[in-house]
């Protein structure tokens, strides 16, 4: 005769009391991070209190500190965050083929709109108006934030090419630091108001030509962008 099909087993009583699960675990950190999150870059740094996120959470403050030792390392781990969410899936296909010029233009043109993404402005608004009276800030960015990152893997970028080019060490790691700030400070002042915000074309425009002037620079030419009269305009006044 066949066995009959045992029943199906009846569902998992909820969890009372006790330590919570990892699943229950990483829960309750995302919950946390997400209303720090939307607090940090709603209200800043200043206002925002560990009070204040545990009780949006609903959860205790001793919940909280277990997880996280105080404010600059929540801050940190929303940081964090908020950098590999933006970071594209594929970067190490941002460096591989191709020339020096045409990896840093691709390089040009996703950085630039990263660095104009709604939450990327908005934790700049945040540093630029807190980091005097918080200088963990700066800290935390240094540590958590891709800006390093980039200059390293841009320095070694340069660095493999002066070898090849000019069989010569540079200094690479000053030179991918001023590449970063060509191409993103001037787009990004101008997004947080302080001048006209750059069009999608304009964008391109801008990162084509910060690679051009930079590379001119890097291998010892002079400059050779369009004079003033002939170049389009691509935004507001410069301020």
């Amino acid at each position: 005769m066949a066995s009959e099909t045992p029943p199906p087993r009846p569902p998992a009583a909820p969890r009372r009391g006790g330590r919570p699960s990892r699943v229950e675990a990483g829960q309750i950190r995302d919950q946390i991070l997400d209303i720090a999150t939307a607090l940090f870059l709603r209200d800043g740094y200043g206002a925002t209190s560990i009070e204040t996120v545990a009780r949006r959470a609903r959860i205790s403050k001793r919940t909280f500190y277990h997880r996280f030792r105080d404010k600059a390392e929540l801050f940190g781990a929303v940081v964090h965050r908020l950098v590999e969410r933006m970071r594209p899936a594929n970067d190490a296909q941002l460096f591989a083929g191709g020339s020096l010029d045409e990896t840093l233009d691709r390089l040009a043109r996703m950085i630039v709109r990263l660095a104009l993404s709604p939450q990327a402005l908005a934790l700049q608004r945040v540093v630029i108006a807190e980091a005097t009276r918080f200088p963990e800030l700066a800290t935390v960015l240094n540590e958590q934030g891709a800006r390093q990152q980039a200059i390293d893997r841009i320095a070694a970028l340069l660095e493999r090419h002066a070898r090849a080019e000019h069989g010569a060490e540079r200094d690479a790691k000053f030179a991918a630091e001023q590449f970063l700030l060509m191409v993103v400070a001037g787009p990004q002042r101008r997004a947080l108001g302080l001048g006209k915000r750059l069009s999608e074309e304009a964008l391109d425009r801008w990162a084509r030509d910060a690679v051009r002037l930079f590379l001119d620079g890097w291998r010892g030419r002079p400059a050779s962008l369009p004079t003033a009269t002939a170049r389009p305009r691509t935004g507001g006044p410069e301020l």
